[in-house]
């Protein structure tokens, strides 16, 4: 695999450091890195938070710093490692800041599933992500999906800025939008994927089909439907799954509603079921690392209508090699386009097949 550039793992790295390590977050991000640390035998020696986050209080049995206090405590030559995500302009320059003052990484730990995305990962399917390498239908897409392997590898937040592209970019050339399509939104969030899609086709669709499990998402979502849609517009409190079953759902606000072992229990569809073989021109993804299991319940759909598609490709460590062969499998003439949109660590990784 020529376009693999590391050869150290970020956890192997910060195994033999020396330097304090200090971890800058708190939250989902930080426990499971801190879970990692001590299955390897890694020891943080602060945790600190942006100045505004600092209020005196403790986060895994430290006290929460200031960087200048970690600076006065430890000086400059320490290595940060950054354990929340975000897509914020000013914290993304912030990042970038901190990278350039300090030996800065991001260790990448997966939004949903297990394991780890280090270099035995890699090498234990060595075949498969060559094969979805040489998917990649432009030069753009082979850069995105080397930079975001070696990203995920090293924890060099270097690599996601090589490799973003924006929104724009995606539509006027490869999804190309226009004013009759049959749209089916699965994870549907608030209506975000739906007012991004009506921007570049002046408001105009034939069908919008929207699929969305989380309660109060569903209600932001009706929301906008009623004060902003009006046609054919079926909404529906479901996630998409391979099949029409009820599955345990976790209730938490916002965009990262996962499945659990424990919460709410939550309808599930498939989109062969809730469409029952009406047209779709264009379907997006986004179920929280419930990718594959959408698309086996989207596959009619798929080989019948081959929608123009937009998965979102990176909350598992498998999604880079899988869900392009699952594409693949379902209808071989797709040509696949894998896009990295402005994010530390590397979310928004989307692939598109046309």
């Amino acid at each position: 695999m020529e376009f693999i550039q590391e050869k150290t793992s970020v956890w192997e790295r910060l195994q033999q450091e020396r330097r304090p390590i200090a971890l800058y977050g708190m939250g989902d991000g930080a426990d499971k890195i801190l879970r990692v640390f001590v299955d390897k035998g890694i020891k943080a020696s602060t945790v600190f938070a942006s100045d505004e986050f600092v209020r005196g209080h403790s986060f895994a049995g430290f006290r929460v710093q200031k960087l200048s206090e970690v600076v006065e405590q430890y000086g400059e030559d320490i290595v940060i490692v950054l354990s929340f995500a975000s897509q914020r302009p000013e914290l993304l320059e912030r990042f970038y800041e901190l990278n350039a003052r300090f030996d800065l990484v991001a260790p990448d730990v997966p939004v949903a599933g297990g394991g780890l995305f280090d270099l035995d990962f890699v090498h234990a399917h060595a075949d498969e992500f060559q094969r979805a390498y040489d998917w990649m239908a432009d030069e753009t897409a082979r850069q995105v999906f080397s930079d975001i392997v070696n990203f995920k590898i090293s924890g060099k937040i270097d690599y996601l800025r090589h490799c973003e592209t924006d929104k724009d970019e995606v539509f006027q050339n490869i999804l190309k939008p226009h004013g009759h399509e049959c749209f089916a939104d699965l994870g549907a969030y608030n209506g975000d994927t739906i007012r991004e899609l009506l921007s570049y086709t002046d408001g105009a669709y034939d069908s919008i089909t929207a699929l969305e499990p989380d309660k109060r998402n569903f209600k932001k979502l009706s929301r906008y439907a009623e004060e902003s849609l009006t046609g054919k517009v079926e909404l529906v409190q479901a996630g998409g799954w391979s099949e029409d079953t009820v599955l345990t759902f976790a209730a938490k606000a916002g965009r990262n509603s996962a499945l659990a072992k424990q919460g709410i229990p939550t309808q599930m569809r498939s989109l062969d079921s809730v469409l029952g073989g009406a047209p779709c021109t264009m379907l997006k993804l986004d179920v929280e690392g419930a990718e594959h299991q959408a698309l086996l319940g989207a596959q009619q759909t798929i080989k019948t209508h081959h929608p123009r598609l937009n998965v979102a490709c990176y909350h598992r460590n498998e999604d880079l090699f899988d869900l392009p062969a699952l594409l693949k499998e379902f209808d071989p003439s797709y040509k696949l386009y894998l896009r990295h949109h402005p994010y530390v660590p590397a979310w928004d990784v989307n692939l598109y097949a046309v």
